[in-house]
């Protein structure tokens, strides 16, 4: 019976107490840093927050996994275009990190105009004993100074700063929805509704428009972009996906506009299954490349795709999402976010009801749930992000849902799912089993026991 126990799933989670939880406290992004260290998160609100990991210790080496905050600030602020007489909201849409190349780290954060970069860093030391300043910091009369001082640097509690490096504004008239760090990492690109835009990281005043679907007349407008990704080996090589369900693969390389593409990939329609909603259902929210390239992925209202880069006519692989019975709960931002699992040689990622070796897929879903699967044995796995399963050494107990007939003891019944609480936002660690799941205000950090 121990050693159940010891196998068992640790999580910690961040919660918010519901009767002080705002409109602004809602988390809008989840993103690990390349090594896993970090964990961002940014809301409605325009803060972001960083956790960072705990540090093994000899007696307590179950903390491994555990994050705490590490850093708060406020990344966006709202604003006004007196112009269009707009009111451009602080919520964070996407953040990106980029590899840390020294003792601080970088990140990129954007709402729907405007793009940061963030510099964050530790001090643990202050310098005292200067000449033209007194110990407050006043500027002291020159005529008083008789003396040259060294200044010292002396030891002091840590302080984490958070400092603005650059602005990337003024470069889109929609809304932003993604952006994406180029494998170069000199250059990365943001997209909004209608255009794809190339920045440089030294250059803020001025972006290079690769994409531009926007038609002379906008009343013939048929589709928006809804997400964009380079590829994460090749710099000159990026996908985008549309509300028609469509995705694109553009090189850089054959044009300055990339307004033909390389490869289109797209599933013919079934004529009878095509309904009302069919356009709706069928708008992609995100697009991910795997881990070597190869492939991409692609999320819907219904269902999760894999497509391989050499096969433009049907993806390869498609798992169908437990969602409400019907449409008639259909939110737009029910659409969620998707997430690749890399596998390396041996490893393999728990789920406590299945080992699932090899790629695994997640992504969210209703009623806080959220869903696994193992494209190497096609088995999946539903599990709830509760604060049932908030406590430390919880088991993540796997999740039924009866669609029909009669229903057995631990399944519930797609009519008691509760439509307002949805999986919106995941992450998963680079290298290990760590997962978060962003619910509503509430953040969940799932990891598997290391023995």
């Amino acid at each position: 019976m121990e050693e159940d126990i010891d196998t068992r799933k640790i999580n910690n989670s961040f919660l918010r107490d519901h009767s002080y939880a705002t409109e602004a406290d809602i988390i809008s992004t989840v993103e690990f840093n390349h090594t896993g260290e970090l964990l961002a998160t940014g809301d409605k609100g325009g803060r972001v927050v960083i956790f960072q990991r705990e540090q093994e210790s000899k007696n307590q080496v179950h903390r491994r996994g555990e994050y705490n905050v590490y850093s708060t600030f406020q990344s966006h602020e709202p604003e006004f275009d007196y112009l269009k007489s707009l009111e451009i909201e602080e919520k964070i849409n996407k953040i990106r990190w980029l590899p840390q190349q020294n003792a601080a780290y970088f990140l990129l954060s954007t709402n729907d105009k405007t793009v940061k970069l963030w510099k964050v860093s530790e001090r643990d030391k202050r310098p005292e004993g200067y000449n033209l300043k007194d110990e407050e910091g006043r500027l002291r009369d020159p005529a008083t100074i008789t003396t040259l001082r060294v200044p010292v640097l002396r030891p002091m509690d840590l302080m984490v700063e958070a400092t603005p490096r650059r602005v990337f504004a003024n470069a889109h008239t929609y809304h932003i929805n993604s952006i994406s760090v180029n494998s170069d990492y000199e250059t990365y690109m943001s997209a909004d509704d209608l255009r794809i835009n190339l920045w440089n990281f030294e250059i803020t005043n001025q972006s290079f428009n690769i994409v531009d679907i926007k038609p002379a007349n906008m009343e013939e407008l048929t589709e928006v972009i809804t997400a964009a990704e380079f590829h994460p080996h090749h710099c000159n090589t990026f996908v985008y996906s549309s509300s028609k369900g469509t995705i694109r693969l553009c090189d850089m390389r054959a044009s300055a506009l990339c307004d033909r593409h390389t490869k289109f990939f797209e599933e013919p329609e079934d004529p009878s299954n095509r309904s009302f909603f069919s356009e709706i259902i069928s708008s992609i929210s995100d697009v991910k490349f795997s881990h070597s390239g190869r492939y991409i992925m692609t999320r819907d209202y219904l269902t999760v795709k894999v497509w391989d880069l050499n096969m433009e006519n049907r993806p390869i692989e498609t798992y169908q999402i437990n969602l409400p019975n019907g449409l008639k709960e259909f939110r737009e931002e029910a659409i969620v976010a998707c997430r690749w699992r890399r596998r390396e040689d041996g490893e393999s990622v728990s789920t406590q009801l299945h080992r699932l070796p090899f790629s695994v897929i997640m992504t969210g879903s209703y009623n806080n749930f959220f869903r696994m699967f193992d494209r190497n044995t096609k088995r999946d796995v539903t599990l709830e992000a509760s604060r049932e399963n908030s406590k430390p050494r919880a088991i993540l107990k796997p999740r039924k849902v009866c669609v029909g007939g009669k229903r057995r003891k631990d399944e519930i019944s797609v009519d008691s799912l509760d439509f307002s609480k949805k999986i919106l936002h995941t992450a998963w660690h680079p290298s290990e089993n760590i997962i978060a799941v962003a619910a509503t205000n509430n953040l969940y950090i799932f990891q598997d026991k290391v023995n």
